[in-house]
């Protein structure tokens, strides 16, 4: 095995490494969930050492930087407040999505008009057109941490894999019977997740574009999903009010959460995977985490974004500007810019 490079994951800490065994690029990570500003590195350097052959002695100058980068996010104070940055009158039809890649310097948005657009986020310039399902663009994510790829699902009942790059299409995978409305990669960028009207969620591989595993057991479309941080579990929100837990590697449900009288609109882990937040069409609107876990996102029908605080629960500040109902909404890596769209495309 020989490690090519580093990969710094801020939320939750820990350091991804991408190295090449028998001619194949392949990623492992280390975590570090308990990493504190107080954390004693030369201690947790050793540790690693002991259980990371891929971590050399000439290696472990880069490990110590990386680990002080981790303590120095970590150590951050998360009390900024947002303002009005830039609007974009993206695509002829209206919006339905919209996701950043890690960096938060380049986003994507999808429409009603069948494309998926990439956008330079400083400039609001359009750097691509992904082109080629037959209808509504309805779900698009980047692969972050490594922002090279997108998936796009659609309600032609296909989900596409794109270049982020160059826009080229790697994949197209199909299988659901019914529209695509929710898609996720696993942290590891090796699935994509897709969910659908026709009441089931599936598992594909990035490489090879073939079926891995269909998770069935809701009595309804599947709405939202969401991989936790490790991509062991997966998180299943459906319009039947009940949200399930499943392993990934079985395709087994672990457990359902029941609780909402409405639909569920949105589910989500935090950062540690301690804690799932569910939405709901019983008005606890659309919800996401940023990615240090002590903020949520909320995006309504009453044409506002609001953040709030998760120990308290009080509402720090109301997100304006919108004259429609916000559709979505979602932070960048860093937790520090904020993107909504609407209805208006």
């Amino acid at each position: 095995m020989k490690l090519k490079r580093f990969l710094l994951r801020y939320y939750p800490p820990g350091i991804i490494l991408e190295y090449e065994k028998n001619g194949a690029l392949k990623t492992k990570s280390i975590d570090m969930l308990d990493l504190s500003p107080e954390t004693d590195t030369e201690e947790l350097i050793s540790q690693i050492r002991k259980s990371e052959p891929l971590i050399t002695a000439s290696r472990i100058g880069q490990v110590k930087l990386l680990i002080l980068r981790l303590q120095e996010k970590l150590s951050q104070q998360d009390n900024r407040r947002f303002y009005l940055f830039k609007m974009l009158r993206a695509h002829i039809l209206p919006l339905t999505n919209v996701a950043f890649n890690k960096s938060g310097s380049s986003f994507i948005t999808g429409s009603y008009d069948r494309t998926c657009k990439i956008w330079d986020t400083a400039s609001g310039e359009e750097l691509h057109t992904l082109e080629g399902h037959r209808n509504v663009v309805y779900a698009i994510a980047f692969n972050n941490p490594y922002g090279d790829k997108i998936a796009t699902g659609s309600f032609d009942k296909t989900c596409k894999l794109w270049c982020a790059e160059t826009g080229k299409c790697f994949h197209t995978f199909r299988g659901h019977t019914a529209e695509i409305v929710c898609l996720a990669f696993n942290p590891q960028s090796t699935l994509v997740a897709t969910g659908s009207m026709d009441t089931t969620a599936k598992l594909w591989d990035v490489k090879t574009g073939e079926e891995v595993a269909t998770l069935t057991g809701h009595s309804a479309e599947i709405i939202s999903l969401s991989f936790n941080t490790v991509g062991d579990q997966l998180v299943t929100g459906s319009f039947d009010h009940t949200v399930s837990l499943w392993d990934v590697s079985s395709g087994r449900r672990v457990h359902t959460l029941i609780g909402h009288r409405g639909e569920i609109s949105s589910v989500q882990f935090n950062w540690d995977c301690s804690l799932i937040i569910t939405g709901s069409m019983d008005k606890s609107c659309r919800i996401c985490f940023n990615p240090q876990g002590s903020r949520i996102l909320t995006a309504s029908v009453d044409k506002t974004a609001r953040l709030w605080d998760v120990q308290s629960g009080v509402c720090l500040q109301v997100l304006e500007g919108h004259t429609d109902e916000i559709f979505s909404s979602t932070f960048n890596y860093e937790g520090d810019t904020i993107i909504t769209d609407t209805c208006h495309s």
